[in-house]
């Protein structure tokens, strides 16, 4: 016999923030920091914006081997240097599309910045590794070639964006790849890694004042550039659309949703508590794991949610399940019943609450690592959330009623209007006929 799970008393929330100073270097490129006293590891990170976005049509995937190549080489130090440099101090740095992150054992940030400054002023793109990054990156899209998951995943961004680069993969595909060459990356990087485009978060026990001279000195003659102009995104209109893609497997990977939101949306806290009941709580607390998994057996992994992909463009509701294909219906049925019943019902006082109490109780908990924080104030400064917007959030959470919940679920969920990829042994025929019947 289950126990009932406990219902969580009203309290206040617990006090979160990240404390920073804001400067804008005489290079253009903002700067936070935000000290924490006694911390054992300083992070740091740049970002740039524009990312995959900026892609040369029929090169796509160049921005993302121009940020993964930074650590294989700069005018100042080569890949092995690198290493050397950063090992004794427990150092850490990677790139990728959208910019630098790194940390390091606290009392050692100058030298993480210098290592970054380095990689983002003066890169060398050396050929011969260039050649071998690129083909591990063709290898791999070899491989995901045949992956029923992976390409499953594509075919739904594809239905949902269309020709938007978000409807394709970030690190491009096999055509693209094999094109781009040395001087494309350079020419990448010189263009769209410019000083006016930069934000740079750093979180550890520093001065702020010490790390903005460090930075003003270290990014002296940058390139400020120009500021990145905002583009209005063009997506398909809502509808039920399918996609297949075939393979000889024993399991059928399924993709439902549809458009979703941005990450300043006002009913953002209200869709994550609304998503936690539905599909991404912990263990059993949420529907569609309890019903879909652990009731009806049809799968292990399943999830979903609309807040997770949120950002400056709209993310996507995304419902998925990897099961057997006889049970592809019953668990395409199941996701459609569920999304129904969260509009039309009530949440039920016991679910919401522990939803609620998972949320309020686990969220502060990531930003007791310095990474964390850094990566939130580039976030911060993107979005441009006020100070407090931590502390707001959490109590948002606290605040979403039972019809809070159904409201949002009524406005943004619509299986009515659902796309529906599949990868596996199934017919285009039959996933017609799912969307079909959600009148």
């Amino acid at each position: 016999m289950s126990l009932p799970l406990p219902i969580a008393t009203h309290r206040a929330p617990p006090r979160l923030e990240v404390p920073f100073t804001r400067f804008v270097l005489d290079c253009g490129a903002v700067l936070l920091v935000s000290p924490r006293p006694s911390a054992p590891v300083t992070a740091v990170q740049i970002h740039i914006r524009g990312g995959p976005a900026l892609d040369p049509a029929g090169l796509e995937g160049t921005a993302f081997l121009a940020g993964t190549l930074l650590d294989q080489g700069t005018q100042d130090y080569d890949e092995a240097e690198i290493a050397e440099l950063l090992e004794p101090a427990g150092g850490e740095v990677g790139g990728d599309a959208a910019g630098i992150h790194g940390t390091i054992v606290g009392g050692e940030w100058k030298h993480l910045l210098g290592l970054m400054t380095s990689m983002l002023l003066r890169p060398e793109y050396p050929e011969d590794k260039v050649a071998l990054h690129r083909q591990r990156l063709l290898d791999r899209l070899e491989i995901e070639r045949d992956d029923p998951r992976a390409r499953g995943g594509l075919v739904f961004r594809k239905l949902v964006y269309g020709e938007h680069w978000l409807g394709r993969a970030a690190y491009g595909d096999r055509a693209s790849v094999a094109k781009i060459r040395v001087r494309h990356l350079r020419e990448h990087h010189a263009r769209n890694w410019v000083a006016r485009r930069a934000v740079i978060a750093v979180c550890g026990d520093v001065d702020p004042q010490a790390v903005e001279r460090e930075f003003s000195r270290l990014l002296r003659g940058w390139n400020a550039g120009t500021p990145l102009a905002p583009r209005p995104p063009s997506f398909p209109q809502p509808g039920k659309r399918v996609g297949v893609f075939q393979a000889k497997r024993q399991q059928v990977h399924v993709y439902l949703g549809h458009l979703g939101i941005t990450r300043k949306h006002a009913d953002y806290a209200r869709l994550v508590v609304m998503d936690h009941v539905l599909g991404t709580g912990p263990g059993f607390t949420n529907r569609i794991a309890r019903v879909l998994r652990d009731e009806q057996g049809l799968c292990y992994s399943v999830n979903a949610n609309i807040h997770g992909s949120a950002g400056l463009l709209p993310g996507m509701f995304t419902a998925y399940i990897g099961t057997a294909p006889e049970k592809l219906e019953t668990a395409v049925r199941g996701f459609l019943r569920e999304m129904r019943r969260i509009r039309s019902e009530p949440v039920a006082l016991e679910e919401l609450e522990t939803a609620k109490s998972y949320l309020i109780g686990s969220f502060p908990l990531g930003f007791e690592r310095a990474s964390r924080r850094a990566s939130y104030l580039v976030s911060q400064e993107l979005y441009g959330f006020p100070p407090d917007n931590l502390d707001r959030l959490l109590a948002e959470f606290g605040a979403v009623s039972a019809a809070d919940v159904q409201r949002v679920a009524r406005e943004h969920l619509h299986p009515e209007s659902s796309c529906l990829a599949a990868a596996g042994p199934v017919k285009r025929a039959l996933l017609q006929q799912l969307l079909r019947a959600e009148a």
